[in-house]
């Protein structure tokens, strides 16, 4: 079965730091661009961040640059998303996403017209 699995969520104090990882079962992320997304109560899905399949690109939203960082280590078969200065804004579902066609970056974390999807896993940031 193809699939995508994130892990590394859970509730951490404002100004915390968490790692999300995502891996895939029955594929190989090498040949897809991956993008991390994420959704709050009552919010619509958004990108948050995206990673290119090999030259290291990467994009932020406003909203997490400067405290996120996503990388990916293929022959690992992992990506990962580092999450630093957490706030209490940050809670949602964390979503892992692959796709195999070539994106540009703020455009891919723009659209969920993305290919295979994670369950999520869920992050709270609360005191």
């Amino acid at each position: 079965q193809l699939q995508l699995v994130e892990s590394g969520g859970g509730l951490v104090q404002p100004g915390g730091s968490l790692r999300l990882n995502c891996t895939a079962s029955g594929f190989t992320l090498d040949r897809y661009f991956i993008g991390w997304f994420r959704q709050a109560p009552g919010k619509e899905r958004e990108g948050i961040s995206c990673i290119s399949r090999s030259d290291g690109s990467t994009y932020y939203s406003d909203s997490v640059k400067g405290r996120f960082t996503i990388s990916r280590d293929n022959a690992k078969n992992m990506v990962y998303l580092q999450m630093n200065n957490l706030r209490p804004e940050d809670t949602a579902v964390y979503y892992c996403t692959a796709d195999g066609g070539s994106w540009y970056l703020p455009a891919m974390c723009a659209t969920t017209h993305l290919e295979r999807w994670g369950q999520g896993t869920l992050v709270t940031v609360s005191s």
